[in-house]
């Protein structure tokens, strides 16, 4: 087996939504200078990220709306028609100097990992799991969808059968959209119960597809832990995919400003080391995450279950210093934990088992049966 790879790109170095958007926040730069200063990220396992052009993001993206999104980039404005019409210039989706060049280069990420997991190969784009993008629409900080242009990549290459996994605190909206009814796929999204953008309810299946369990607020890694063991884990194995992509958002973690998730990113590095081994090709992905503290640690953590590192009790003074030269115009910025700086893994957050969570396991688990 290929040693794993780290997709990274110095376009969101600086790069940012403005200065009232959650994404402010430095995220990729974070999990990239963690993982140098760990010692993780030799230059042998380290591609620099293409940037998509038009003609490749037209695979899934309307031509109309990858012009628009091309020339707002270049005059920094839109129209009232083009905001309507596209989503763009929007508190959610605004007019900022990278808005094509971002997420241009996270899609080309991310068919550049679909690639290199077509060839049995592991690999981590954490710029990556904007899975909220229509494809002639912006939406909820995506103006692309990366995840849907790395599976259409991957089937495109001859691949048939694919499993997509999303632990995001929001539903894969995006996504489900793209491949509702489309045979081969698995989509299995775990989100917040209520949360925007309000679609993924447990009934939902998306033509045979999907399998959405919504999860109350509070929800622990106890809670997860059962998730995982007793219906991710199961319904993959069931499907048998050639590759998994696995959008692995950050939003879940207790200290997340925009959900109400209780989280430790230990969940995120279990379903990182059970889903690797249980397809050829892996493809882990990044996705919601706004507190850089509590983001850049958790997609760091991950990083090190996918390529097999042990993470320190404490880290050394370099990844220390990463850590220390973060801030955060938010109230959870002003006086942050030591643990947030001197440590990788959270604490697990236990708690009493929730019954609506046993409850949505059981009834998706039988829906499953049903399929296989």
């Amino acid at each position: 087996m290929t040693e794993p790879l780290f997709i990274g790109s110095e376009v969101y170095r600086g790069s940012s939504y403005g200065p009232r958007h959650p994404l402010r926040v430095p995220r990729v730069p974070t999990v990239t200078d963690l993982a140098r200063a760990l010692g993780w990220l030799p230059k042998g396992r380290f591609r620099p990220s293409p940037r998509a052009k038009p003609a490749a993001l037209a695979a899934f993206h309307d031509p109309g709306y990858l012009a628009t999104l091309v020339r707002a980039e270049r005059t920094q404005r839109v129209s009232e028609e083009e905001r309507a019409r596209h989503g763009l210039g929007t508190l959610s989706n605004p007019v900022f100097p990278e808005m094509f060049r971002r997420p241009a280069t996270a899609a080309g990420g991310s068919m550049l990992a679909a690639e290199i997991a077509a060839s049995g190969g592991r690999v981590f784009n954490p710029g990556g799991g904007t899975h909220h993008g229509m494809c002639d629409r912006a939406a909820g900080f995506c103006y692309l969808n990366d995840p849907v242009l790395a599976l259409l990549r991957l089937r495109a290459l001859g691949l048939t059968r694919l499993a997509y996994v999303d632990i995001d605190a929001h539903h894969a909206d995006g996504v489900e959209a793209a491949f509702a009814g489309v045979e081969g796929m698995l989509l299995i999204s775990t989100h917040e119960e209520g949360r925007w953008p309000f679609t993924g309810a447990l009934q939902d299946h998306a033509g045979g597809v999907a399998l959405n369990l919504p999860l109350p607020r509070g929800a622990h890694d106890g809670d997860f832990a059962r998730v995982l063991e007793e219906l991710i884990l199961p319904a993959v194995a069931a499907h048998r995919p050639q590759a998994i992509v696995l959008q692995c958002g950050a939003d879940a973690v207790t200290e997340d400003p925009l959900s109400r998730l209780a989280w430790s990113n230990g969940c995120h590095a279990a379903a990182v080391r059970a889903l690797a081994p249980m397809a050829p090709g892996f493809v882990l992905l990044g996705g919601g995450g706004y507190n850089p503290w509590s983001v850049g640690r958790a997609w760091t953590s991950a990083w090190a279950a996918l390529a097999g590192h042990e993470v320190p009790e404490r880290l050394p003074p370099e990844a220390e210093a990463v850590l220390r030269g973060l801030s955060w115009s938010h109230r959870l910025g002003r006086r942050i934990p030591e643990t947030w700086t001197t440590t990788l893994a959270d604490a697990p957050r236990e708690g009493p088992p929730d019954p609506e969570v046993a409850a949505g396991v059981s009834r998706l688990r039988a829906r499953l049966r049903a399929w296989v």
